[in-house]
């Protein structure tokens, strides 16, 4: 995303909000149409003839306005503010992530999203040392001075809440920003919201769901200069965390575990593939004193922003033209991702051509976009 940092007015507040809420219009899509269209009231203007042109037949569903306004108002009630990926309070590493929530709910102070912070994540079932460990070390870096994430979710993710809780944590929710999950966590909610701060990429009042997990962990690794993983399975969501980190250029640390208990082999396999081991908060200082947040100059721009479709080419084509491109775009898609500029390239179209046609077949439900600037068939 490229669009200048600065306020957003009332209205087109309302505006991203009613786009990033339009059905098949997730965080990269919506990035993608404010850079074609300009602004978030073009780009909903837009949407029902690009999905026609992509095959939808029945109606999109585009966030009504009163939906919008609804949302804003319950945050207002809620004491949570609305703030969008181009304003200045958005943290900037996050913003910085190619799948950046293009809107966030943010309760508690807001401010502490400024400094550079630290996730720490692992296992729900942790042992009892392990959550020792994770909360010993989250108070030091907390009075180190850094900001201290997780995503409240029992185990390792609460004891660095607790203790970071007076030097500065941020929960990172997967429902909605009011939505305490697991519910046993809701003293440490409160807690969190009265001294720290607590950030949902959903809509206040979202019940969490399965598929919102791995989202949010996309966003515990974006707000982070560094992932440390105390303890976790082979198969987990902290090694997800792990995974994301890695793709956003971002530091992974893990404290090495018993080789005989499961719930270390998954840290044990990151120390093996090359994460910093960590044994003391020394550690995770030196593991990331030279690093700085990224910043929105450090995206890697795409072919879509290098195309510059603003119009652009593709929007004087011929419809014959573009048919035929559709055809051939959806041909050489399958279930499996590939990258943008493969397509391009196996197509043997123009980028500009070929990045609206991915666009228009996106909101038809046809194909999807995923990060790393890969498209698959829906």
């Amino acid at each position: 995303m490229t669009q200048p940092r600065r306020p957003l007015s009332d209205a087109e507040r309302l505006d991203w909000i009613r786009l990033i809420r339009t059905e098949n219009v997730g965080p990269i899509t919506f990035h993608r149409l404010l850079e074609q269209f300009g602004s978030a009231r073009a780009a909903l203007d837009a949407l029902p003839d690009l999905a026609r042109r992509g095959g939808r037949t029945k109606p999109l569903r585009v966030a009504p306005k009163a939906e919008a306004e609804r949302e804003m108002q319950a945050n207002r009630r809620f004491g949570a503010r609305l703030i969008c990926a181009c304003e200045p309070d958005y943290p900037e590493p996050l913003a910085a992530v190619d799948d950046a929530p293009p809107v966030i709910s943010v309760a508690g102070h807001a401010h502490l999203l400024k400094r550079r912070a630290v996730a720490i994540v692992g296992a729900r079932n942790a042992s009892l040392n392990a959550k020792k460990f994770a909360e010993s070390l989250a108070r030091e870096l907390g009075t180190a001075g850094l900001l201290v994430v997780s995503g409240l979710a029992r185990g390792i993710d609460t004891a660095a809440h607790a203790g970071s809780l007076a030097g500065g944590t941020a929960a990172v929710l997967a429902g909605g920003v009011d939505v305490v999950y697991p519910p046993e966590n809701e003293g440490l909610y409160r807690d969190i919201v009265a001294q720290g701060v607590v950030v949902a990429e959903s809509a206040i009042g979202t019940q969490p769901q399965a598929r919102h997990f791995p989202r949010r962990n996309r966003l515990i690794s974006g707000l982070s200069l560094g992932v440390l993983v105390v303890e976790a399975a082979l198969r987990s969501g902290s090694l997800i965390t792990a995974r994301m980190a890695l793709e956003q250029g971002r530091e992974v640390m893990a404290v090495p575990g018993s080789p005989l208990d499961p719930r270390c082999h998954g840290t044990n396999n990151l120390l093996r593939q090359g994460a910093a081991l960590v044994e003391r908060a020394d550690d995770v200082l030196r593991a990331i004193e030279n690093l700085r947040p990224p910043t929105l100059a450090e995206r890697p721009r795409d072919l879509f922003s290098a195309a510059g479709l603003v119009p652009g080419p593709a929007a004087q084509a011929d419809e014959s033209d573009l048919a035929k491109a559709r055809a051939l775009v959806l041909e050489n898609l399958g279930p499996s991702p590939v990258t943008i500029d493969e397509l391009v390239r196996g197509c043997q179209l123009s980028a500009p051509v070929v990045l609206t046609v991915v666009l228009e077949l996106e909101l038809a439900g046809r194909v999807q976009r995923l990060p790393g600037h890969q498209v698959s068939l829906a």
